[in-house]
């Protein structure tokens, strides 16, 4: 639809200082004009939207979403009848965007149906990079199995996530190439150990450097790159080593990590601060054990210092959830959090312009700009002073997708 946009406060998230009361015209998908609410408006059959000072901007970018995880016990989830799991992951979905999220990437577990059910119209949902299956190692942060367990753990096809187990170089590049036949567009792997895994702690070191290199190199001959969860030194070091572009949550960053990421060449950094947030303020209960709590304060304990650190190093920040189960609605509150280290328009841009150059789209989407896709929110509240608008989805009062008007609450 062709639509133009008046009296706006566009907060364009290139750095610049919001332009009040202008004009923007979409066109065909695009963002065509923008300029002063003056003189000639858009075509004749434009829709035209009064944002009565209103900020409009980019459409929000997740990095770091788990759109299929809706239990914190993923054997429950896996017992679903796959209808109720396929409707609930549907409404996940649909409530991400409606969040003012229009691109997200699924740092895995969610298949490339879902992603297809979007492209073909028979679900509401931002566009979304899949990374399909978690790529572990045995006993890895991505096996679920407890110590007494002989048998694979149990998984839904195409429903609840699952983890393909690698040992060795050879065998994390077969892994590799699964997931990409699969239809991932990166690839994810477990470099660390982690909160909900019962048989490792946070610092352990998961996977080697020719084993994180067998992933990165999979995934550069089809031009496309490797996530990596890694929280500590070590776990960070080696996914540096070996090419991994995108390191995930980096809870216990240390300066000597942060000057290797900055010397190397196209690393980024992605907090997920609110997850641990909301999980720290959990006990115990419904498949999450007390051991599970305890690694979780852990992870809270150094993810703002880590994420000082990175800002003042000068890192390139972006901005994830990693939200779980009844969690999911809580997506937004990750630029609040990154907004008490950075500033208000540091977190908004990492959000929005820094995922963008993350998920190779910066030439499309992440920042209001002539010629680029009409991806764009409307806010009822200034974010700049109150970056906690982004908490309630009530405060997005619009969400536009590739020109198309996808909510509508005025």
């Amino acid at each position: 639809m062709n639509a133009v946009f008046e009296h706006a406060t566009v907060l364009d998230c290139t750095g610049r200082d919001p332009q009040r009361d202008a004009r923007v015209v979409v066109e065909d998908g695009r963002i065509r004009r923008i300029g002063a609410n003056s003189g000639p408006g858009g075509p004749k059959d434009a829709r035209v939207i009064d944002c009565q000072g209103r900020t409009l901007m980019p459409g929000l970018l997740d990095a770091h979403v788990h759109l299929a995880l809706i239990d914190l016990d993923a054997a429950a989830e896996a017992a679903l009848p796959p209808a109720v799991l396929a409707l609930r992951i549907k409404d996940v979905i649909e409530a991400t965007l409606d969040a003012g999220f229009t691109t997200v990437r699924d740092a895995g577990g969610l298949d490339w149906g879902f992603k297809e059910a979007i492209r073909l119209g028979l679900i509401r949902g931002p566009r979304i990079f899949i990374s399909g299956a978690f790529i572990s190692q045995t006993g890895g942060h991505g096996d679920h199995r407890a110590r007494t367990s002989r048998a694979s753990f149990p998984v839904v096809p195409g429903l609840s996530s699952e983890t393909i187990l690698a040992d060795g170089a050879d065998s994390v590049r077969r892994a590799a190439r699964e997931v990409l036949r699969r239809g991932a567009d990166q690839v994810k792997v477990m470099a660390s150990g982690g909160a909900a895994s019962p048989t490792d702690e946070l610092d352990h070191v998961q996977f080697s450097v020719p084993e994180l290199a067998a992933a990165v190199d999979v995934a550069d001959a089809v031009g496309t790159y490797v996530l990596a969860h890694a929280y500590g030194p070590g776990a960070i070091q080696n996914c540096v080593k070996a090419g991994v572009r995108s390191i995930e949550h980096g809870n216990f960053l240390d300066e000597t990590t942060a000057d290797q990421m900055l010397a190397a060449t196209d690393v980024f950094l992605v907090p997920t601060v609110i997850t641990y947030e909301l999980l720290a303020a959990r006990e115990a209960g419904d498949g999450w054990t007390p051991d599970m709590v305890r690694k979780i304060r852990q992870g809270l304990s150094g993810a703002y210092d880590s994420l000082g650190l990175a800002y003042e190093k000068g890192l390139r920040i972006g901005s994830g959830s990693d939200v779980l189960a009844d969690m999911q609605g809580e997506k937004g509150k990750e630029i609040a959090c990154q907004a008490r280290v950075m500033g208000a328009m540091n977190a908004i841009i990492a959000a929005t312009r820094t995922n963008a150059a993350l998920m190779r789209i910066e030439k499309e989407v992440g920042t209001v700009e002539e010629g680029k896709r009409a991806d764009l929110i409307v806010l009822d509240r200034d974010p700049l002073e109150d970056p906690e608008v982004f908490a309630d989805p009530h405060h997005v009062r619009m969400v536009m997708r590739g020109g198309d008007v996808v909510k509508n609450l005025d």
